[in-house]
């Protein structure tokens, strides 16, 4: 076969009750000049078997075996061996809609600027039983352009892995996945947009992103609330040291205990906190650990303070950026919202 636009690498592991579904949504995409790279992760059920079926009746399958190594050194191995001008990301869980390579090929070839290239996704769970993750699917979906998914990284992954598309060149430039105690996916969007990567997403569902009980970001311990935090952590104090023209002083609005565990990681980073920021008047007065919590109507005005909005409970993060945006902050200059 003549050398793919896209190179869509798969890492595998015991997924035979999946994978036949996520490669037929593969081979059945309208651009066809395309290669999958499925790496069998030491697989124990019948992964192997399907795989190697599916690269008998179609060439542009080609499956790796693999002692097991985890899904970072599967997903890094699947590209090492792409050979496609983009590289495209998919799980063995999900789906593809016929679409998706061609119109984020297509984004990629219209915008040089832009080197990784998401779209809008379908959550294929329970809303009623999964309500967290489908509130998730529907907040990166609002989050199309580079200003909008850079500004809110440090709230939530703002890009799904699954619906990654990118150029070969950065992973050779700035590096693939990182093995750690950490979600290796987030690490590197992170660090990608740390590096000066311009990201967009195509306004369309392009993807079905499925939501089983066996799903890694629900099992493994490198996807667990903390390993978040911390990675998190990481790259906002470098985010701040660029970027907060007060460092290393910012004025944390939230005094949770939630909170302030979170906000806390920081501090190992040499950030440090002028005040906390409520509104419930049993927590205003109050001094923890050295620092006041102050009625929020006192937050100084812009220019003086650089803020954190450091909360997650639903509507709470609008209102914290209403309030601030009512006061003449600016974000992105005044302040960035993390959760």
């Amino acid at each position: 076969m003549s050398v793919p636009v896209v190179s869509v690498t798969m890492p595998c592991r015991d997924c035979a009750d999946t994978v036949g579904r996520a490669l037929d949504s593969v081979l059945g995409q309208s651009l066809r000049e395309f290669e999958v790279v499925a790496v069998d992760d030491g697989s124990t059920d019948q992964t192997a078997a399907i795989l190697t079926d599916y690269a008998r009746r179609d060439a542009r399958v080609r499956v790796v075996r693999a002692e097991h190594g985890g899904v970072a050194m599967a997903a890094n191995r699947a590209m090492v061996l792409a050979r496609g001008r983009y590289i495209a990301r998919m799980d063995a869980d999900d789906e593809m809609l016929p679409d998706r390579l061609a119109a984020q090929a297509a984004l990629l070839d219209e915008r040089p600027d832009i080197g990784l290239a998401g779209c809008r996704i379908r959550f294929g769970g329970s809303r009623k039983r999964c309500a967290g993750y489908a509130r998730y699917v529907d907040w990166t979906n609002t989050l199309l352009d580079h200003d909008a998914i850079s500004l809110n990284r440090f709230v939530e992954f703002p890009v799904p892995n699954p619906s990654i598309m990118c150029r070969r060149a950065l992973v050779e430039r700035h590096g693939p996945y990182r093995d750690g105690d950490f979600p290796e996916d987030y690490e590197l969007l992170l660090r990608w947009l740390e590096a000066g990567v311009r990201m967009a997403k195509v306004d369309a569902e392009l993807m079905v992103w499925n939501d089983p009980p066996t799903r890694l970001s629900r099992t493994h311990p490198r996807y667990r609330v903390d390993a978040f935090y911390r990675v998190k952590a990481k790259y906002l104090a470098h985010w701040l040291a660029r970027h907060n023209p007060r460092h290393p002083e910012v004025h944390i609005l939230g005094s949770g205990r939630t909170t302030r565990k979170r906000a806390d990681m920081l501090l190992d980073h040499g950030v440090q906190f002028a005040a906390y920021y409520d509104v419930d008047p049993r927590k205003i007065g109050n001094v923890v650990g050295g620092i006041e919590v102050r009625d929020r109507d006192t937050v100084p005005p812009p220019g003086e303070a650089f803020c954190l909005p450091y909360v997650a409970s639903r509507g709470a993060r609008e209102d914290i950026a209403e309030f601030l945006h009512s006061r003449g902050y600016v974000l992105g200059r005044d302040f960035v919202p993390v959760a």
